[in-house]
């Protein structure tokens, strides 16, 4: 399949800010002041839900689906077969990501971290250098997942790869880091699969999909009634 080149930095993008995304967007600002990082990361110790922080705003990230919640299980369970034994982490959607000289810090859904992890100056507890960063679509972000959140992520000198694994179709973009700043895209759907530069390691993309129909069922089909429950006794206390 014929890829797509972009570069580093030179990314021709509309800055998108939330009340003009064009779409409707789970993230609502908190608020309309500039918050400092110091104070997002306060705020952020004691709050129950996560946040993200670009360009001084705070954002409320959105709750996910089955099927969202699923792909990323299933992203992070192959990366950690496919890297065992090889001194790359695969690190789960709890790990923050902001790159340097950069007001963004967000939780990419997987990310894998070759070698040394290298915290951000400011925050030892977030990560400055990964390797490989993978973004579970949702209709409310992918315009930012592909665009603000990239052109951010495309500052990162340690960055090779940058997958956006689609919900509601099998498809994955493969975002390839091939030198001088410039980036290769490359769309791959059920029975391909493709190989991750940064830490060179194949994923497939059935593997990646394996099960999702029936979360994207439930997810259509809504909660269902329950049922009764038979065969258990309370627990004494």
């Amino acid at each position: 399949m014929r890829g797509r080149h972009l570069r580093r930095g030179r990314l021709s993008l509309r800055l998108l800010t939330a009340p003009n995304l064009g779409y409707t967007s789970p993230m609502e600002a908190l608020q309309t002041r500039y918050t400092t990082y110091a104070e997002y990361l306060a705020a952020e110790e004691t709050s129950v839900e996560r946040h993200e922080w670009f360009n001084g705003h705070v954002f409320a990230m959105a709750g996910g689906t089955e099927e969202h919640a699923l792909l990323g299980a299933a992203v992070l369970g192959e990366l950690r077969n496919a890297l065992r034994g090889r001194p790359c982490r695969p690190l789960s959607s709890d790990m923050r990501i902001r790159p340097l000289g950069s007001d963004v810090a967000c939780y990419p859904d997987a990310v894998v971290v070759c070698g040394k992890r290298i915290p951000h100056p400011e925050d030892r507890h977030t990560v400055s250098n990964p390797t490989v960063i993978v973004e579970v679509l949702s209709p409310s972000t992918e315009v930012f997942d592909r665009t603000e959140k990239f052109e951010n992520y495309m500052t990162m000198a340690s960055l090779r790869d940058y997958v956006l694994v689609s919900t509601g179709r099998n498809h994955i973009d493969h975002y390839a880091w091939v030198e001088d700043g410039a980036w290769m895209l490359r769309s791959h759907g059920p029975g391909a699969t493709f190989r991750l530069t940064g830490c060179d390691v194949e994923l497939s993309v059935d593997a990646i999909y394996e099960g999702v129909e029936a979360a994207r069922e439930a997810d259509r089909d809504g909660i269902p009634e329950p049922g009764p429950v038979t065969g258990r006794r309370p627990v004494s206390r």
